[in-house]
């Protein structure tokens, strides 16, 4: 079932107090497509430079660095002498270990993914100079534009849609993988609420309508592991703005590939709504129309809010130092957008 386009409509602004009467809220404080902070081509090892070049099999004449990104791996499209673009992204050993994982389990989920999926395909790894490499063909579009546009979010949907299908009933050699569990995922690094309240971790500043709503905060993020809990479809587990490009065409592409996991994709769809919900579009009716919703508890949405709330808002304090810098102002805003629309669901006003 393809996702229907022309669904992309503005809230109702109601009285405060009622389900849905919320004023469009600032944009992101740093756009998305200038997030990442990374080293420049000439910038990397020489020795490393050479053997990206002798892969791709001709001199890099252009590199264009990807904008895009909370990380400081290098990230770019590199055109050669020969007329060829490919995508590259390298990382450190020694001072990014994390990403070299990150990039290799990348990779060997890309080279699993099914056939015809809107995603990069891999072309090779390396490693060289103490530096991990992956190289996949370029995609050749843009970070969808904020305020979300009609054509780019009916887009987006459509592909995730096509996305999710195809995960449903993921090949063998993705699953065997041995991929992570939302659910796991969730009790070790995505609840956050029980733990503020227990006094483990600090209180992030709320809002006046939220204060006192801890409780609630906690009962609603608890339901998620159980209702992810035994869910055999993959999701890609990290579906944001900056992981999407728009090409030529209007066709999304969706890039990223690290964080696959067993769960609901409805999941995805929520944390990717969270810039529909701030540029005052109708979110719950995007996310209660879309395919990957058929079938979710009805409190779905509020339990992914009030976790993705949380996990964000007490992320927010420290960035780690191979983080870009403006992580925090967007995972700060990431929050507020969730906690707020969550409040306007719950009729916290």
């Amino acid at each position: 079932m393809a996702w229907q386009s022309g669904s992309v409509t503005a809230r109702r602004h109601v009285p405060p107090g009622q389900h849905g009467g919320v004023s469009p809220t600032p944009l992101p404080p740093v756009p998305y497509h200038a997030s990442a902070l990374r080293p420049s081509w000439p910038a990397l090892p020489a020795a490393l430079r050479d053997a990206i070049a002798d892969r791709l099999g001709a001199p890099v004449v252009t590199a264009r660095v990807a904008g895009a990104g909370f990380t400081r791996g290098f990230a770019a499209v590199l055109s050669t002498a020969d007329g060829d673009r490919a995508f590259v992204k390298a990382a450190p050993a020694a001072e990014q270990p994390h990403l070299v994982d990150a990039y290799a389990r990348e990779a060997a989920i890309l080279d699993r993914l099914p056939a015809g999926l809107p995603a990069p395909r891999p072309r090779w790894t390396l490693y060289e100079a103490g530096w991990f490499v992956l190289c996949t063909d370029a995609v050749d579009g843009h970070t969808p534009r904020l305020p979300w546009g009609e054509a780019e979010l009916d887009a987006t949907l459509a592909g995730y849609a096509e996305v999710a299908a195809a995960l449903a009933d993921p090949p063998a050699g993705l699953t065997a993988l041995g991929l992570p569990h939302l659910a796991d995922l969730a009790r070790s690094d995505i609840l956050w609420w029980e733990e503020v309240a227990a006094g483990r971790e600090p209180a992030p500043a709320l809002p006046e309508p939220v204060r006192g709503r801890l409780p609630e905060l906690v009962a609603l993020e608890s339901r998620l592991p159980r209702y992810a809990a035994g869910v055999a479809d993959l999701t890609h587990g990290d579906l944001r703005v900056d992981n999407v490009l728009i090409d030529g065409d209007g066709r999304a592409w969706f890039c990223d590939w690290t964080w696959v996991c067993h769960g609901p994709a409805w999941f995805d769809l929520a944390g990717l709504l969270l810039t529909a919900y701030a540029g005052g579009l109708d979110a719950d009716r995007l996310f209660a129309t879309h395919p990957v919703t058929a079938g979710a508890p009805p409190d779905a949405l509020d339990a992914t809010l009030a976790a993705l709330a949380g996990y964000f808002l007490t992320g927010a304090t420290t960035a780690p130092v191979t983080a870009s810098p403006h992580l925090p102002a967007h995972q700060r805003w990431s929050g507020e957008q969730a906690l707020d629309w969550l409040t306007n669901r719950q009729g916290w006003r």
